[in-house]
């Protein structure tokens, strides 16, 4: 059975803050958000 997730918001995106690595927000829909480790959104 597949996993439901959310819809990423306009305020959680503001939100999300550079880690060391890069990490991918998926927004249920097949689009994701690549938050890249230099801070940069995509």
């Amino acid at each position: 059975m597949a996993v439901k997730t959310t819809p990423l918001t306009d305020t959680q995106i503001k939100a999300l803050k550079a880690t060391s690595k890069d990490k991918k927000y998926f927004d249920g829909g097949g689009l994701f958000l690549l938050v890249k480790s230099t801070g940069v959104k995509l």
